[in-house]
């Protein structure tokens, strides 16, 4: 589990809330079920119209990925390139095929079947290339959602406060409610600008973090394999993709003995 977006989302509130209690001694006030249907269900509805029914499911899907961390292990990932290396270096580019089956992780397994089955350098250089963008665009809507709801929400928080002015305004007649009535109306727009600067953003964030990952991690393998499949000195080939692991900001860079191979 990745405490820093439970954790992150759960100082937001309760600043917020807190400041809210040390200023007013309550916060009974901004307790609003009305302001907040009024935000979340205008912010959810504009989202649906802007975006597929299918990307708003993905959308909900990947929260997971923000709350719950997946950590690709770099670390193992070139010291298995380095391993297929040195064997193809001494039995040759046919013996990966017998090794294919036993490699657990699947987008090195899918990218070794990929060299053995692409005999083209320049073919496979291609496929690798198009299956990053696919990702990459995959991954992106979703994030755009999010921020597309983070715009979205404090313009129905003010929606909100126009809506509860107004029915401030037709009870003029009695001022020792206006006060009151007045700083009501504009608990929606705390409400908007809250979600979308506490939860909606800030979640869009985590999301391109993520893919940046995950594409960073795909780049780590395609090389590697693109460079196994060239018959590349396996120790360059390391030291090459050890430049992916310092770049990782989920990976500690230690160049010690476990890259270093007699």
């Amino acid at each position: 589990m990745d405490l820093s977006g439970i954790v992150g989302i759960l100082i937001g509130i309760s600043v917020i809330i807190g400041t809210l209690f040390v200023e007013t001694g309550s916060i009974s006030f901004v307790i609003q079920p009305n302001a907040a249907l009024i935000v979340l269900g205008g912010t959810l509805g504009a989202g649906m119209v802007n975006f597929s029914y299918l990307t708003l499911i993905n959308a909900i899907k990947d929260l997971k990925s923000v709350f719950f961390e997946y950590t690709p292990d770099f670390t193992r990932a070139i010291n298995r390139i380095y391993e297929l290396a040195n064997i193809v270096r001494q039995h040759g580019q046919l013996a990966v095929q017998e090794i294919i089956p036993g490699v657990d992780d699947p987008c090195l397994r899918k990218s070794l079947q990929l060299s053995i089955d692409t005999n083209n350098q320049q073919s496979l250089e291609k496929i690798f290339e198009s299956e990053l963008h696919m990702e990459e665009e995959k991954g992106l809507i979703t994030s755009v959602f999010y921020e597309a709801l983070g715009g979205y929400a404090p313009t129905f928080g003010i929606i909100g406060a126009v809506i509860g002015l107004i029915q401030v305004m037709r009870n003029v007649e009695t001022p020792s409610e206006l006060g009151y009535g007045i700083s009501t109306a504009f608990v929606a727009t705390l409400y908007g600008v809250g979600a979308a600067n506490v939860i909606f953003l800030p979640i869009a964030g985590k999301l391109r973090y993520r893919l940046r990952e995950k594409l960073l991690y795909k780049k780590l393998i395609h090389e590697g394999v693109l460079a196994v499949s060239k018959g590349e000195n396996p120790v360059l080939i390391k030291e090459k993709l050890l430049n992916y692991l310092y770049c990782s900001e989920t990976q500690e860079f230690h160049y010690t003995s476990q890259f270093i191979e007699n």
